[in-house]
């Protein structure tokens, strides 16, 4: 079976620090393709230098999370239209709104966040979205400035009819992690699961967090060789095989983010 993560902290020092081991050890469990994500401009550069020395397996988002707002480059625009030149580089982002910790001012977030999406719209690239408790707002934006056809991954998708309805009615994708596994919180995203959209729907292992909670021994730290534990819970719940759900995801993650013609 081959699966594809499609969001894995890899410059995180938890997983940089062993990071050939890491890339091993999810080959060995049929990762075969991961998808770096950053979260600013730092991380993005970073992001590219491991796909460079992982050609064969890695690809990276290059963006500003809105964590990172307030410290956003005044050329912002700029500086990612230049990354995006690495024909590694698959998705702007991780961008978005997050009005839960509030660790940047909200208009920050939104000024940066348009500029993403504005350059994602230059580039045809997929917008790669975080949000907390900022539906409303993001899909404001959304409407706004993005390209109606402009791909967009709506990542860690954790449920809630009315986020689904409205991502749905847009034509995202959505990203499922180790959130599914964890039955102390994953009620709401049970209850979704049959309604979503089995042709956008993507694994993503946002390691080193959201360690998958069916794992044992439970390790320490999240990693993409365990990405196959998502895809396990989700072929119970839509009643599939684990084959099946590991050949649609990773077919799904290839179409978004432009690789189909890739072959292993």
């Amino acid at each position: 079976m081959e699966w594809f993560d499609a969001g894995v902290n890899l410059t995180h020092t938890r997983l940089h620090r062993q990071l050939e081991s890491v890339i091993t050890r999810a080959h060995a469990a049929g990762v075969s393709h991961q998808l770096v994500i950053a979260t600013d401009i730092a991380e993005a550069h970073a992001a590219i230098e491991l796909c460079e020395r992982f050609p064969d397996s890695l690809y990276t988002t290059v963006g500003v999370h809105p964590h990172e707002a307030d410290n956003a480059p005044t050329d912002l625009q700029s500086q990612l239209f230049e990354l995006a030149q690495s024909p590694f580089v698959k998705a702007i982002g991780e961008c978005g709104l997050d009005f839960n910790r509030n660790f940047a001012s909200s208009a920050n977030q939104k000024r940066v966040f348009i500029q993403q999406i504005e350059v994602a719209n230059e580039l045809s690239l997929p917008l790669y979205l975080h949000e907390r408790d900022a539906l409303e707002e993001q899909i404001s934006l959304l409407d706004r400035y993005a390209k109606p056809k402009l791909p967009r991954l709506t990542h860690c998708f954790t449920g809630g009819h009315k986020a689904l309805d409205a991502y749905n009615e847009r034509g995202h994708c959505f990203g499922l992690t180790g959130w599914l596994c964890d039955e102390r919180r994953n009620q709401e995203l049970l209850s979704v699961l049959p309604a979503l959209p089995k042709q956008r729907t993507v694994l993503e292992t946002d390691a080193p967090f959201l360690l998958p909670r069916n794992i044992r021994p439970r390790p320490r730290d999240n990693e993409p060789a365990y990405l196959p534990y998502v895809g396990e819970a989700l072929a119970e719940s839509w009643c599939m095989s684990v084959a099946e759900v590991a050949q649609l995801t990773t077919a799904n993650a290839l179409r978004l983010f432009a690789l189909d013609n890739y072959s292993s």
